[in-house]
Parts: C-alpha cells; structure tokens; sequence
C-alpha cells in the first residue's frame, strides 16, 4: 500500500510520481523507456513503439483530457487492421492506456484505473 506521507516527502528527489509517471516530460527518451519496460519485465519491440509513439503525438496534440476509455477506443482504431484490443493488452499486460502512457513518459488519463474496487481485507 502506498504511504502517502512517505511519496509526499520524496516527491522533490525523484523524477516519477509514486505510480512511476514522468514529471518532466520532456526528459523522456526511448531509453528511459526501455529501463521502464524492463523493469517492468517487457522487451519493447517494434510494436510496443508504434503504441508508444502513437501515444506520444496523442498526447501532444490532445493533452490529457480525454479518459482512459476515450483513448483506448482511439488505440483500437489506429490499430484494429493489425492488433485489435486482446493484442493490445499482451504487448502491455499492465493495461495498454496505463502501462503504455507510464512506458510513453506520459501522465496517465483520467479514470485509467479506479482503486475503490476490488476486495478488501
């Protein structure tokens, strides 16, 4: 769980927020990315990029107002001829929105994930 008070404190020592999204954006690179991925246990390959990079030029030209489902749904038309949404979520297991958007250096969209469901305990 997440120790609010902690990432409060760290906040000005690192570059990513406790969810490990980019502050600056402009400091991204594709090996920041690759770290990100592997970290993450991916190998980003030509595919993994093109999301990526589609998510990029999205980004810059919408900003981050859409939500998650919004750009999804543009992910899956910019997409659909070759991938389709069940290859969209084995390149990203994590989510192609979230962990696409996190590899992308990008702020994640509104409503990507909501944290008040699932089980409690």
């Amino acid at each position: 769980m997440l120790d609010i008070n902690q990432a409060l404190r760290n906040l000005e020592h690192q570059d990513t927020d406790p969810h490990g999204n980019m502050f600056d954006l402009g400091r991204w690179t594709p090996q920041i990315a690759s770290q990100l991925a592997a970290s993450e246990g991916l190998e980003l390959e030509d595919e993994h990029w093109e999301v990526i990079y589609f998510l990029r030029e999205r980004y810059r030209t919408h900003g981050n107002e859409d939500s998650a489902r919004i750009v999804l749904r543009d992910l899956e038309e910019k997409f659909s001829h070759a991938m389709g949404r069940g290859h969209l979520y084995q390149l990203f297991p994590d989510g192609p929105v979230s962990q696409g958007s996190r590899l992308a250096g990008l702020p994640i969209p509104p409503h990507a994930s909501d944290l008040s469901f699932g089980s409690v305990m």
